[in-house]
């Protein structure tokens, strides 16, 4: 990856704690609690009241990436 792209997006992802700082604690809480075959459900409901659903059962390999994500986020 690119470093220049991670010292890029540091700023955006700070701004976003800031603005949103119960999304990130979720995650954090969230992602202690998880192992494989965990199923995660996303839920999107646009402004005119539309909604979209999906979900995924964790793979092994999801666990492994989610771990390396983090690790270059710290």
């Amino acid at each position: 990856m690119n470093p220049l792209a991670l010292m890029q997006i540091k700023p955006l992802l700070e701004g976003f704690q800031e603005r949103h700082p119960k999304f990130l604690q979720f995650f954090h809480y969230a992602g202690q609690n998880v192992e494989e075959d965990s199923l995660i459900e996303i839920s999107v409901t646009s402004a005119d009241g539309q909604k979209a659903i999906t979900n995924i059962r964790l793979t092994q390999e999801d666990l492994e990436l989610a771990e390396k994500l983090r690790e270059l986020i710290k």
